[in-house]
């Protein structure tokens, strides 16, 4: 009975080792592409220093001309065709400044079929004069500097990549497209058109903004929309003659109200009513009020119903003599992940694994939005965003900063992606 009890578990135990071995051997990292990609981290840092020092703030047309050469440059060298593009086709927002930054856009021919393009933006949220406070310099563990991690690193990691992908030679894909925008932070009024069109044909686009504080990269994003409410009424004397005026700040304040209920914040639709102005005096009755709100979506279709829905309340009014008037802007749509996405990913968390990390896969957005949804919006291809470094303190006056030890690690990921989408490993 031992014996024959002790013969299978042998055989058990040889093929569960067998396995083991297997799967440690498929699991080790490329060799080649992991050295090279150690060998990449100094040459990245040293890029991410001239970046961080060229002080590009969206509405800095001079210093974002300066940083685009600098890229359009360094792609040049990398053998890709370049040109830096200026933007004709602008979506006016609100906000929209009167002169755009450029774009710069490269391609490289390979020998494959596969369509695989990589974006990130050179422009920051910060003031020009404010780079004397956030400098580039290295302390520990992080790397810190003005525009930093949001998103002078996903440039950097974007043209290291395609460094690592000449020095091995590797041309098996169809087309490499890389295009840096310069407007993101101001929802993208230059290039949004520009990304979609572009990714449109693409089999996959990969985003580099930051990867987070834990490295995770996302595949839905929320929408960003704004309302701006105008209400005109007529002024008149507060004390003497109130009743001679219509008063703007009571009707704004009664539509204010009336749509207090139109969020639905278990489908991700957020709707919130967050600057209003009335008034230019006590004593006058004021003639106009205006509000602004902020609103997120999950879908892109849920902007589209509230929008109608706002449309149709506005009708109501307190005071009939007045004026309402409502503009809707959809400043990005969503993201919403898809199956194709998800594969990609997917397949990006065992080559993590293969250097010993796990990364998470966000499927559910958080609130923030990014140019990936655009590119997302006629692509059947993957959309991945986070494909950047990890880090933290974007938008901060001091603190901005990306952790050296992603590197490596994010240079081996978006190399091994590139290369194995390109050869087929990725359906």
């Amino acid at each position: 009975m031992s014996r024959s009890h002790s013969a299978p578990s042998f055989a058990g135990s040889l093929l569960a080792s067998l396995w083991l071995a297997c799967a440690v051997a498929h699991a080790e990292p490329v060799a080649d592409v992991q050295a090279l990609a150690q060998k990449e981290q100094q040459p990245l840092l040293d890029t991410l220093r001239d970046l961080v020092n060229i002080e590009t703030g969206s509405r800095d047309i001079e210093g974002l001309n300066v940083i685009a050469g600098r890229v359009a440059d360094q792609l040049r060298q990398l053998g890709g065709t370049v040109e830096i593009l200026q933007p004709t086709d602008i979506y006016r927002l609100d906000d929209t400044p009167e002169k755009i930054g450029p774009a710069v856009h490269a391609t490289f021919k390979g020998t494959g079929t596969r369509k695989i393009m990589l974006i990130a933006h050179m422009d920051t949220v910060y003031l020009k004069g404010m780079l004397k406070d956030q400098p580039f310099r290295i302390d520990g563990d992080k790397a810190y500097g003005l525009g930093i991690a949001d998103d002078k690193q996903g440039v950097a990691l974007i043209l290291h990549t395609v460094a690592i992908l000449q020095k091995l030679n590797f041309k098996d894909y169809g087309t490499l497209t890389v295009l840096t925008n310069s407007d993101e932070e101001i929802s993208s009024p230059g290039w949004r058109s520009t990304i979609t069109k572009f990714a449109s044909d693409q089999d996959v686009v990969f985003s580099f903004e930051g990867g987070g504080t834990d490295g995770a990269v996302r595949l839905a994003t929320s929408g960003i929309g704004s309302a701006y409410l105008t209400v005109t009424g007529k002024s008149s004397h507060a004390g003497a003659r109130p009743e001679g005026g219509i008063n703007a700040l009571y009707e704004l304040s009664h539509q204010l109200l009336q749509m207090k209920d139109l969020p639905k914040p278990e489908q991700g639709l957020k709707l919130n009513w967050t600057v209003a102005k009335a008034g230019t005096n006590r004593n006058v009755i004021p003639a106009e009020a205006t509000a602004q709100a902020d609103a997120r979506a999950l879908k892109v279709s849920d902007f589209d119903e509230l929008e109608k829905t706002l449309q149709e309340k506005i009708k109501n009014r307190l005071l009939p003599d007045s004026k309402v008037e409502l503009k809707f802007e959809v400043r990005r749509p969503p993201l919403e992940a898809n199956e194709a996405s998800r594969q990609v990913a997917t397949y990006g968390k065992t080559i993590y694994r293969e250097i010993g990390l796990s990364m998470n896969v966000a499927e559910k957005a958080t609130g923030g939005g990014t140019d990936a949804a655009f590119a997302a919006l006629k692509t059947k291809g993957a959309v991945v965003e986070g494909m950047g470094l990890s880090g933290f303190g974007a938008h901060s006056n001091d603190a901005e900063y990306v952790k050296l030890d992603t590197i490596v690690p994010r240079l081996y990921l978006t190399t091994r992606m590139i290369m194995d989408l390109s050869t087929g490993k990725v359906k």
